[in-house]
């Protein structure tokens, strides 16, 4: 009693685990009372139960087990968190209850189970028991089967699922113990009540005896569906109030609920276990099926055909195998081995279903090519064949076969054919037979109706019949418009005679759906409408010209005589053929009256057109009775219902009319009341496609000018603007001006409506014509498009009116966007490209950077997909070099003209970093950033660059640029934009910050930024806000809130009611750019001050003001916001250690089953995003692209995340690499090359989990046919060996290598050879010697490839050991010796090829792949220097040299060793004073670093120039040749010198000072220095030169053109007239080839009068000169080019431009030149001279002769 009184005191939950059994069941008791009075489902109390449950049924005492099991059954019914114990408590009662002999512990332990159940845990459950199933324990299974036999009988099969029970009944069958064969007999009963016959074929494989038992069973089972007879939770409350609804005790309960539902159609097939055939082919089928021997074919098919005879097939790659079977239908001469072949086609699809879609079009030909046959049991295979691949397929992508043979001269072809088009439209459902499938149909059916061989007739009525009979009559009518009576008769007999699977005629229920006549307004356009007469002439209340067009066949003569003689006068009919005109005239009179009297309802249109073509019809020659024909047209279009049938009629005789001098304008007015009728974008098609088939050019210009005015009537909505493009370019080549003159007007119509963009498709125009269209868009330009006045634009009232115009610019915009044809540049976005980007070189970087620029300016528009271009973008704009930096945001603003709108997707991971290049300290270059981030905006709309945190985050930085750029950027940005964006407010914070910022320019800027985040966010929010600051803060902001309150502007006006304006701006925006010469992209709009429309503006939801619902995509896009991949701790390993221990499938399959991708996809579902697991596991391939986009955009943002289930996402790449769609493909591959690099920057290793489930798939992907892939998979496994060792990959590959492809063999031998390359030969697993001669058994593979690649990889290894490498590969058999050693001589040849070099070089390239960074070259010339990459204080210059090419016809040089060397650094000691650099260079060079005080020599530039020059003569003259001065001080001082110079260009206002005088003095001195070969002589001379050259970059960049260009041709004139070196009057011709080069860019630089003046009196000199001695060719030449360029560049206004000439005669000669330039008839001349400019390398001019010391091609050069 003392141990009783000492667990009595315990609570209860501690009763129930303790040791004493009496505790136990006392706890049990409790807390069955306990589980009774709790009447709230969620209380807490449950909560301390939750693990206890599961001890309560497997108690081990017999007596307490009882009670536990009872409280564990009240528990189950009454907690609510009992389902989270499912798993576990249900394990227990099979295991410790089912196999006891007391019958209530088993009653207890089922009605638990059936609990579960109830409460939604079935699934749980049935895992379970079927577990429960293999248990040793005959008791336990018995109960296990009775309990599942409950389950489906009580809660039906909607709840049970049947396939896992299917599965397990046979095993159940064979069982020993009586008991449970009987158990599982009445299981399969209960299983056919559910499903029925679809039970039948998984049983197949019992004795007869049970079979019959259970047929016996079967018959007994009642007819009709069985019911559940027990709900779920969630169903119990639906079904309780049908219960109370009931009307009537006839009524069944359950006759509302759905009860149907409850009964799944169970298909046979899903409850079959697919088998793998391919793996159980005989390994020589392939041999054997082409064998010669009819025997050994048919031997492998029977093989093949047993296989074929399982009903349901493993998915698998069965291309060879259906090509096999194809070859043997469409050629094997034996018909039984044809026969036999089909029977396995069948098979096989039949086992595969969709799944044999893909092969579906390789064998359709072939098996209707074979039906010329004509043994019954070989046609009837071949029906049988292709019946069952057309139930893989639809019939739509089996058209194109099955027309191609319905032309076939075999008549047995042709039937079958036919035959074989009635049986699958029969068995296809009416939606997917569109018009596009039905109409090639009828018409290649209508060919076979009058086919001389009468089965071919009946076959094709019999198709006809069937298409009537499913798509209905009102679908097919239209094409047996021709048909005489006895074959539509012949039809209409067999379509009696077909009954459809289905309980109606689908013909008769569309019939039924569309003779229901509810017309809309937006109807005007479609011919969808019962043919009988409406009931109203008018719908909706809107006037005739707004009515519903009604498609009509195409009448009879005869029919259209009787209707038109019904409602016009008899004399009228009489008269309308009279061969007296007056007679005509009358006629006509009566006519038009007729018809405007004529009720419009009950106007017969066809049949009064038809009454105008009678003869004379449209040949008309009296002028008065043709423009009374006309306007009856016009009447009956604009009163009657006129069809488009109607107005095919007069259509064309009204183009023919429409240049008629006098009945013109009533041909126009016609053609404009059928445009009312119906809709103008089908009559412009039509118009403008007839007028160009007619000869008359005249017709052709006025149907034009008829088309200009009437969109100007109806507006541009609905036009179809690629086939308008298509028309006016046929309209631009046509021989006759007029006709051209018609088609520029029409585009100027167009402009208003497309805006600028226009002007893309029409480029490649001649150049005079491109420019007659530039001056008619600028003549448009600041016009908005006029309302309309006729069509449905005017009837929707006045309200809307504006709306409708805007809706119809927008489409119509959009429409071209989406017309441009745009190139994907990402497979030229190679791994070598973006590793020259991120190169530590300068000059490789830009390079690369030049590539990247071509690339886009030559594709003019591109796709969104950049490959790895973004990542290396985004580096270069934190590059040390800002000419660096500015050349990529140049290129980032290329990006965004030329992608648009996708440019979205790049806003995240390169649009956003651009906001840190505003930090800088430049104004050139923050200024850069900006007009990168308008240009990006424009095209992606604020919405993407306010989402997030990356704004707040860098209004954070302390950096004053940047707080100021951005927040002025932001202000002008929320000026225009429409709706606040919901994560503006977390700007508040750094916003109010910058109000208290040191700088005053900050303060100002975030000033100016106050009213508009409140128009935004409003005034109480950003109080409230300001409330969280500091006291002393706050009392501040809060100040300036209230006065940012008085000034806030007005939140931007709602879409519908800004309509016009919007509109009117809008097209001012996109005219707003010059046109010539320089073509204009359509979204380059920074410069319009006003609001323009972007994508982002045009989907908020202030499209609610006009009435219309809130767009979808608004909710679709709050529902994507969140992040996609979430941080769950831990998961992975777990995920590793399941897979180890075999508690989750092994990754690893052929081709991946169901099981593994909803193992999958279970395992993503904590891991990712709703939408995301959604979008990656959808069946659409669309979905997958969107999702691999949303990922690759968060790619970095989310690294952590996303590598938290790393192992996840490479196994669902995997999956993509075995779909056949190669847009996924790519589009993985872009994302897998992007992560790769990412997770190697990161220093992330792959586990063995996440590499063994992805890299054997990646390698699989090696074989790939598309070279781009291959490529991309290469890029892949390079990055692959940066996050995983090198070692373990090796194998991996080497598996690779034993594939049957031959591309993949030869890829992973490649691959193998750059591991051992770069790692060494301990790469090689398990022993080099091992893999070495696995790899050598390749030697003697049979393909090329394999074979070249083996020996490669041998050949690094021979490189690395010697001879050694014989003992390594083992034997081999002679044949592979002998070329593995002829292989090992080649390289060694190539290895040891001497370099040729006639002449010696400054310095020796000392890169070891310096030929193949660099192309080969002589010593002609050298190369020059280009910007350094970084400006450390006081002054560093980068002296290293690189090759430049002269023009692209020369050959460069070998580049010299890039070397950087600090001029700084040089030792000074021993210097005389003399040659020391003067102090004042250094204190020169520091002002001018000051930006703030370089203003203090702002006036002095000349002079101090002049005392540099000085300077560098007094070196040149006299420390050069002074034996006193140190050789190494030289250079010192020089290198100071041009630092100074240098600095000084680098101010912008300094360096437009240098006067033209000094610039020559400059220029001479430089150059005298770099021809002196004293200077190249020095130690560091080289890099003086080179310092020189980079000093003429800068110098020829920033000085002033005008300036530069007058220095260089006086210092040329001085140089000829004196007796200087041609070396030197050549550099400087080359200075000026290089101005020339860049002239087109700065023409606006250059003051024309100046430089002419200059050119006229060198021209005087040439000509004294010539008098004395022969004139230099080149100097001439040179000249000439010059002036061509200016004549090119400026036109014909440059002879005007000669003021400053004075001459005697009043006509200079270089005047008289500049004519001469610019006559007609020396066009040809001038336009080889202009190519010349472009180009000088393909100009004879340019073959100068260069000597080797050249270092200047550089400022002539590309």
């Amino acid at each position: 009693m003392e141990d009783d009184s000492e667990w009595m005191k315990l609570p209860v939950d501690q009763k129930c685990e303790h040791k004493a059994w009496k505790a136990r069941l006392t706890g049990y008791e409790e807390a069955l009372k306990v589980f009774q009075r709790i009447d709230d489902e969620k209380s807490s109390e449950w909560g301390k139960f939750l693990g206890l449950i599961k001890k309560f049924v497997t108690e081990s005492n017999a007596v307490a087990q009882l009670k536990g099991l009872e409280a564990a059954l009240a528990f189950v019914q009454n907690a609510h968190i009992a389902n989270r114990l499912a798993g576990e408590v249900v394990s227990g009662v099979v295991t410790k209850v089912f196999n006891q002999a007391k019958v209530r512990a088993r009653e207890l332990g089922f009605e638990i189970c059936l609990m579960f159940i109830e409460i939604e845990k079935a699934d749980a459950v049935q895992e379970e028991l079927i577990k429960g199933i293999t248990n040793k324990n005959p008791k336990t299974i018995l109960a296990c089967v009775e309990t599942l036999r409950k389950s489906l009988c009580e809660f039906g099969a909607k709840t049970v699922t049947l396939k896992p029970i299917v599965k397990v009944l046979p095993k159940l069958f064979e069982s020993r113990d009586k008991a449970v064969r009987d158990e599982a007999r009445l299981l399969a009963v209960e299983v056919y009540r559910w499903i029925r016959d679809a039970l039948r074929p998984s049983l197949q494989t019992l004795t007869p005896v049970q079979l019959k038992e259970l047929e016996e069973e079967w018959g007994k089972v009642a007819p009709g569906a069985p019911r559940p007879s027990r709900f779920l939770r969630s169903q119990q409350q639906h079904q309780q109030k049908h219960v109370e609804a009931a009307v009537d005790e006839a009524e069944d309960v359950h006759g509302n609920s759905d009860v149907e539902d409850s009964v799944p159609h169970m298909d046979p097939y899903e409850l079959l276990d697919p088998v793998d055939i391919l793996s159980k082919l005989p390994k020589d089928f392939y041999e054997k099926i082409e064998s010669k021997k009819w025997q050994e074919r048919k031997e492998s098919l029977d093989a093949l055909e047993t296989l074929a005879k399982n009903p349901k097939l493993e998915a698998g790659d069965y291309g060879d195998v259906v090509r096999a079977l194809k070859k043997v239908i469409a050629k094997d001469a034996n018909v039984m081995l044809v026969s036999l072949a089909a029977k396995c086609l069948a098979g096989i699809a039949t086992g595969l279903r969709k799944k044999f879609g893909t092969y579906a079009g390789l064998v359709v030909s072939a098996l209707l090519e074979k039906f010329k046959e004509k043994k019954p049991h070989v046609v009837q295979t071949l029906q049988e064949a292709i019946d069952a691949v057309f139930l893989t397929t639809t019939l739509q992508s089996m058209s194109e076969d099955v027309l191609a043979v319905m032309d076939n001269k075999n008549p047995s072809i042709k039937q079958q054919a036919s035959l074989f088009l009635a049986r699958s439209v029969r068995l296809s459902a009416p939606g997917s037979l569109h018009k596009t499938l039905v109409k090639p149909l009828c018409i290649a059916l209508l060919k076979q109706v009058n086919d001389s061989a009468p089965e071919v007739r009946d076959a094709a009525f019999e198709v006809l019949a069937t298409l009537m009979k499913v798509v209905g009559e009102r679908a097919v009518n239209p094409f047996l418009a021709d048909v005489d009576k006895a074959k539509l008769e012949k039809i209409k007999e067999f379509a009696d005679k077909i009954q459809l699977a289905g309980s109606k005629k689908a013909g008769e229920v569309k019939e039924k759906s569309v003779a229901a006549p509810q017309p809309t307004p937006q109807a005007s356009a479609k011919p969808a409408g019962p043919t009988k007469k409406p009931p109203s002439a008018k719908v909706n209340n809107l006037p005739d010209r707004g009515k519903v067009v009604h498609p009509q066949q195409r009448l009879l003569v005869e029919v259209c005589e009787e209707r038109a003689a019904a409602v016009l006068p008899a004399t009228c009919m009489q008269q309308l053929d009279s061969g007296n005109w007056k007679e005509r005239l009358a006629s006509m009179e009566e006519f038009l009256k007729a018809v405007e009297s004529m009720d419009g309802d009950e106007m017969p249109c066809q049949a009064l057109a038809r009454m105008l073509a009678k003869k004379p019809g449209w040949k008309e020659t009296n002028f008065q009775v043709m423009g009374l024909k006309l306007q009856v047209v016009a009447a009956v279009a604009h009163r009657g219902r006129f069809s488009k049938t109607s107005a095919l009629v007069v259509l064309e005789a009204l183009v023919d009319k429409v240049s008629d001098v006098k009945c013109g304008g009533k041909a126009k007015d016609a053609l404009t009341a059928i445009g009312e009728a119906c809709s103008l974008p089908w009559t412009a098609e039509q118009v403008v496609s007839m007028a160009f088939t007619q000869k008359n050019p005249k017709n052709q210009a006025e149907a034009l000018n008829w088309l200009s005015n009437a969109i100007k009537e109806f507006g541009f909505k609905g036009v179809n603007v690629k086939a308008f493009i298509t028309n006016v370019k046929t309209a631009l080549g046509a021989t006759n001006p007029a006709v051209r003159t018609a088609a520029v007007s029409l585009l100027g119509v167009m402009f208003l409506y497309l805006g600028a963009s226009l002007r893309v498709f029409f480029e490649d125009e001649k150049a005079a014509l491109l420019s007659q269209i530039d001056t008619e868009f600028q003549r448009m330009q600041g016009q908005s498009a006029p309302a309309p006045s006729r069509g449905s634009g005017r009837n929707e009232g006045e309200e809307k009116e504006g709306e409708a115009n805007e809706e119809g610019v927008d489409e119509a915009a959009s429409d071209v966007v989406d017309l441009l044809p745009r190139t994907d540049i990402s497979e030229k976005i190679t791994g070598d490209l973006t590793a020259k980007i991120s190169d530590k070189n300068w000059k490789i970087r830009k390079e690369g950077l030049d590539e990247v620029a071509a690339i886009i300016s030559e594709a003019k528009f591109i796709k969104p997909a950049l490959g790895d271009l973004p990542l290396a973008l985004k580096a270069r704009l934190a590059d040390s070099n800002k000419i660096l930096v500015q050349q990529t945001l140049s290129i980032m603003q290329q990006l965004a003209t030329a992608m648009g709108p996708g440019l979205k997707q790049h806003v995240k991971a390169l649009g956003l970093p651009v906001i840190t290049v505003l930090g800088d300290g430049k104004n050139l270059v923050r200024a850069a950033a900006l007009n990168t981030m308008n240009a990006w905006a424009e095209q992606t709309g604020m919405k993407e660059w306010l989402e997030g945190e990356e704004l707040s985050e860098e209004l954070k930085k302390e950096n004053h640029f940047l707080k100021q750029e951005l927040l002025g950027w932001l202000t002008e940005r929320l000026a225009t934009l429409r709706g606040g964006p919901s994560d503006l407010p977390l700007c508040l914070a750094p916003l109010y910050a910058c109000l208290e910022d040191r700088n005053g320019e900050v303060r100002k800027k975030a000033q100016d930024a106050l009213p508009l985040f409140m128009t935004h966010l409003g005034f109480d929010k950003m109080n409230k806000a300001a409330g969280k600051l500091k006291p002393a803060s706050k009392d501040q902001v809060v100040a300036l809130l209230d006065k940012a309150r008085a000034a806030m502007p007005a939140k931007p006006a709602p879409l519908a009611k800004a309509a016009a304006s919007a509109s009117s701006v809008s097209r001012q925006a996109a005219g707003a750019l010059p046109l010539p010469p320089a073509p204009v992209l359509p979204a380059m709009r920074r410069d319009v001050p006003n609001y323009t429309r972007t994508q982002s503006d045009l989907s908020q939801p202030a499209c609610a003001a006009v009435g219309k619902k809130p767009s979808a995509k608004v909710k679709e896009e709050e529902d994507l916001s969140g992040p996609l991949f979430i941080l769950v701790p831990n998961r992975k390993e777990q995920r590793a250690k399941d897979e180890k221990s075999l508690k989750v499938l092994k990754w690893n399959f052929p081709s991946p089953r169901d099981e593994y991708v909803e193992q999958l996809r279970g395992q993503m579902a904590p891991c990712v995003a709703k939408w995301l697991q959604d979008e990656l596991f959808h069946a659409d391939f669309h979905h997958h692209i969107k999702a691999i986009g949303a990922m690759t955009e968060h790619l970095e943002a989310e690294m952590a995340s996303m590598v938290s289930c790393l192992d996840l996402v490479l196994k669902w790449f995997t999956l993509r690499f075995f779909d056949t769609n190669t847009s996924v493909l790519m589009k993985a591959l872009e994302f897998l090359k992007l992560l790769f690099p990412l997770l190697s920057q990161q220093d992330y290793r792959l586990s063995e989990l996440e590499a063994t489930a992805f890299i054997p798939y990646l390698i699989l992907k090696m074989g790939e046919s598309k070279d781009v892939v291959r490529k991309d998979v290469r890029f892949i496994m390079a990055n692959l060996a940066k996050v995983y060792p090198a070692s373990r990959l090796f194998p991996l590959i080497m598996d690779g290598a034993k594939s049957k492809n031959s591309k993949q063999r030869s890829e992973c031998l490649e691959e193998l050879g750059c591991l051992i390359s770069l790692f060494g030969l301990s790469v090689c697993q398990p022993t080099p010697a091992k893999a070495l001669k696995e790899i050598a058994v390749h030697i003697g593979d049979r393909d090329t490839l394999v074979r070249n690649a083996a020996l490669n990889t041998i050949v690094v290894v021979y490189n690395m050991v010697g001879e050694q490498i014989y003992k390594l590969v083992g034997n081999l058999s002679e044949k592979d010796l002998s070329m593995l050693e002829e292989r090992i001589k080649r390289s060694a040849k190539e290895t040891a090829k001497p370099v040729e070099d006639s002449k010696p070089c400054r310095t020796v390239p000392s890169h070891a792949n310096a030929s193949v960074l660099r192309k080969p070259a002589d010593d002609n010339a050298a190369g020059a220097t280009g910007p350094h990459d970084q400006e450390p204080p006081p002054f560093k210059v980068q002296l290293d040299l690189d090759f430049a090419q002269f023009e692209a016809g020369w050959t460069p040089v070998t580049s010299p060793v890039l070397l950087e060397h600090n001029l700084d650094d040089l030792p000074q000691d021993g210097i005389p004073h003399s040659s020391s650099p003067p102090p004042s260079l250094f204190q020169m060079d520091e002002v001018l670093q000051q930006g703030e005080r370089s203003q203090v020599v702002a006036g002095n530039v000349n002079q101090f120039l002049s005392a540099t020059v000085q300077q560098l003569r007094l070196t040149h003259r006299v420390h050069l040749a002074d034996q006193r001065v140190a050789k190494e001080a030289v250079p010192n001082l020089y290198s100071c010198i041009i630092g100074t110079v240098i600095t000084l260009l680098g101010v912008d206002f300094l360096a437009l000072e240098m006067s033209s005088g000094m610039l020559k003095d400059l220029v001479e001195a430089l150059l005298t220095a770099m021809l002196d070969p004293r200077v190249e002589a020095l130690g560091q001379g080289s890099k003086v030169i080179s310092s020189i050259n980079f000093l003429f970059r800068h110098l020829f960049e920033k000085a002033d053109q005008t300036n530069i260009l007058s220095a260089l041709l006086v210092l040329l004139q001085e140089a000829l007239a004196s007796s200087v070196s041609s070396n030197f009057s050549d550099y400087v011709m080359k200075c000026l080839w290089r101005i020339n080069r860049f002239l087109p860019q700065n023409i606006a630089k250059v003051n024309l009068d100046r430089i002419l003046l200059d050119i006229h009196n060198f021209k005087k000199m040439l000509s004294k000169e010539k008098q004395q001695r022969p004139p230099n060719d080149m100097t001439q030449r040179t000249l000439k080019t010059l002036l061509h360029t200016l004549c090119r560049l400026t036109g014909p206004e440059v002879s005007e431009l000669t003021a400053l000439i004075h001459s005697p005669t009043g006509s200079s000669p270089l005047h008289l030149k500049l004519i001469t330039l610019l006559a007609p008839k020396r066009r040809k001349d001038a336009c080889r001279t202009r190519v010349s400019s472009d180009n000088p390398a393909s100009s004879k001019a340019t073959n100068v002769s260069v000597p080797a010391g050249d270092v200047l091609w550089f400022y002539i050069g590309p």
